[in-house]
């Protein structure tokens, strides 16, 4: 299975030291990922240290240079106890939000985004929680791709175009055919968990994730929609259980 790389939670101040060692580990390899950045954080978990002064000039650099950008929500912040229609997680800043506040919210952070000439029409829910109301919303302001969903190839639904993540990576990439995203977040990243990214990278078909956009994309039906919101629910028990 070829792997694409996505890393959440990008901040001005996020854990740098962190983010630069798995931005290194990456170039090692050649691969360029999809990186979730904030536009208005005020989430007080994501402040890891001072703030980087140049935050957005370096965001727009490693966007020229090849790494691709989403939307990764507004200000972080779960107002809501919603899973929305990916219940990963029981909490959201959209899922359950009127649909004309939502429109706001996207068209504020996509407006900070372009102040600072960064453009994209990929969407990163926080928590992956979405709904309807955030799926039309994404539609009239621009966006069109969202990164999230269960499946081997990118997918159609609703008008949006969704490019999934892993439900479980170790042992599972070698077996399967197609094309997921592994979700990373630098602010929490251990030794032990830069060990298995290493071998991941050194031992799986890791890809660019401009590459995984480029992906023919399929159909999803009713069903495979069913499927989806089952194993989000599923994994969502496999964590409490674990915790």
């Amino acid at each position: 299975m070829k792997t694409a790389i996505r890393i959440d939670d990008i901040t001005p101040a996020m854990d740098w030291e962190k983010f630069h060692a798995f931005r290194e580990l990456l170039e090692r390899y050649g691969v360029k990922p999809l990186i979730g950045v904030v536009p208005d954080n005020r989430d007080g978990n994501l402040n890891r240290g001072a703030e980087n002064p140049e935050f957005w000039q370096y965001v727009k650099r490693l966007q020229e240079n090849g790494w691709t950008v989403a939307l990764h929500g507004y200000r972080h912040l779960y107002t809501e106890k919603k899973g929305g229609m990916f219940p990963l997680n029981g909490f959201s800043e959209f899922a359950g939000v009127p649909f004309g506040r939502q429109v706001e919210m996207l068209e504020q952070g996509r407006n900070i985004l372009e102040s600072h000439g960064i453009r994209t029409d990929i969407f990163m829910a926080p928590a992956h929680s979405y709904d309807k109301n955030t799926l039309r919303a994404l539609k009239q302001t621009g966006f069109c791709r969202v990164t999230d969903g269960f499946g081997s190839r990118p997918y159609r639904w609703m008008g949006m175009v969704f490019y999934p993540v892993s439900f479980r990576l170790e042992g599972s990439l070698k077996r399967k055919r197609g094309f997921t995203t592994m979700v990373v977040h630098t602010n929490t990243v251990s030794e032990k968990d830069m060990e298995k990214y290493r071998r991941i990278l050194e031992e799986e078909d890791v890809i660019s994730f401009g590459e995984y956009l480029e992906q023919p994309v399929a159909e999803r039906t009713v069903f495979g929609r069913l499927a989806e919101y089952l194993l989000a629910l599923a994994k969502r028990a496999l964590v409490k259980l674990r915790s």
